[in-house]
């Protein structure tokens, strides 16, 4: 079948987030399926964007057999009205490629699945011209999440038009997937018939994990080594470094651990610089920051530390779940992971692989720290081995792909 995937901010493992269209796009071609993921050339996600000449509106290339349209979109920085138009900008360029999608490409399935809702409307137009499956994935609940995150009024205009928007993809989809496990109900309110709802969540491409042969640099590696010699367990965090991941509460955590544990905090974010600013002023001497790493370096560092941390705000709008994309990661190393989470779900604790403990709690957080760090190396071993075999059973992508089509069109194909 032919697979027609709209998603704004969609990278790839040589650009960077979002991974999930390329994970999914590339199971599907292996499958024998064509697909075409339709993405914006910039995303303030992106490691890598994609440059598109002066006098070219479109950057069309094949990466791995998926099909890429890179739609040159206007430039933007932080939130704001910039973004706002780059936001139209690219579902513009995607209008434009209407007629070529129905008439050349002829997709069987169309996905919009960009965050925000507007693309539900130029996804079910495309659908309905080809007579093709239109399927509204959801990875957040938008406007509801600026709503209540960010202090949106409901009245605000774009609000107001994004909930239009929401309301028309859960109207008009002939299934929508969600990423979040609890949104089931929500999305009935919203107008969505209970029959259309799917949870697909994100996964890991287990073969690539586990069969990476590139090693941690040279400076990560430097450290482990130091801090093995000291006789350090080595605690890790490895992801963003922003306000949604909220590391004060283990940095807070930090100054009431046992010493002999070393916390290593890898990668970037809009908070890094303050982070380490604030672990200078404070003296935590437990505490080091290192690089942002590659994808493919990512396993044989989770592999060299003894736990993994994942935390947590206290945020009502996690109630409808959460998907993050390390715990698939950090589960996949076989490590016992310390999970900071108040939501709708806890995957740490359906695979029973660590410890689970309340949001912004640093007691419970410095507690399960502790508590890790004196087991036995079989005990962290036993842990480790639970959550493996919990995302090789249901988060490959492999498996992922397979139920995503299954659930559209009730097998696969």
């Amino acid at each position: 079948m032919n697979i027609l995937y709209i998603n704004h901010y969609a990278g790839s493992i040589y650009h960077g987030m979002e991974y999930r269209p390329y994970y999914l796009a590339r199971e599907w071609v292996k499958a024998g399926h064509k697909v075409t993921i339709v993405a914006s050339n910039l995303s303030h996600i992106r490691n890598k964007n994609i440059a598109i000449a002066d006098d070219a509106e479109y950057l069309r290339e094949n990466i791995d057999g998926i099909d890429y349209i890179w739609c040159k979109t206007t430039p933007y920085g932080e939130n704001g009205l910039k973004r706002v138009i780059n936001i139209f900008s690219f579902l513009k360029k995607v209008k434009q490629l209407k007629s070529e999608f129905v008439k050349q490409f002829k997709p069987d399935m169309v996905i919009a699945s960009s965050t925000y809702p507007f693309d539900t409307l130029i996804a079910n137009s495309i659908a309905r011209a080809a007579g093709a499956k239109f399927v509204y994935e959801v990875h957040d609940l938008w406007p509801l999440t600026p709503m209540e995150v960010g202090g949106m009024s409901r009245w605000h205009p774009f609000i107001m038009a994004m909930q239009w928007a929401e309301n028309f993809g859960y109207k008009h989809a002939d299934k929508v997937v969600s990423l979040l496990p609890k949104a089931k109900e929500y999305m009935q309110l919203h107008g969505m018939s209970a029959d259309k709802f799917s949870y697909i969540s994100n996964g890991v491409a287990v073969n690539d994990w586990l069969n990476s042969q590139q090693s941690m640099p040279d400076e990560h590696l430097k450290l482990f080594q130091e801090l093995r010699e000291q006789g350090k367990f080595v605690l890790a965090y490895a992801g963003g470094m922003g306000d949604a991941n909220a590391l004060d509460y283990l940095l807070d955590a930090c100054k009431l651990i046992d010493p002999q544990v070393a916390l290593l905090l890898v990668g970037d974010g809009p908070n890094k610089a303050r982070l380490i600013e604030r672990v200078q002023q404070e003296n935590l001497q437990n505490v080091h920051f290192m690089p942002a790493i590659g994808k493919m370096q990512i396993p044989a560092f989770l592999n060299a530390c003894d736990a993994l941390y994942i935390g947590w705000n206290n945020l009502p709008i996690y109630r409808f779940g959460i998907c993050p994309n390390k715990l698939f990661d950090y589960m996949l190393a076989a490590k016992p992971i310390i999970h900071s989470v108040s939501a709708g779900n806890d995957l740490v604790r359906d695979a029973d692989c660590g410890y689970s403990v309340a949001a912004e709690d640093v007691s419970a957080i410095t507690a399960a720290i502790n508590q890790v760090s004196q087991l036995a190396q079989f005990e962290r071993a036993e842990l480790g081995t639970r959550g493996k075999t919990y995302v090789l059973q249901q988060h490959d992508y492999a498996i992922l792909a397979q139920k995503f089509l299954a659930g559209v069109f009730d097998t696969a194909k």
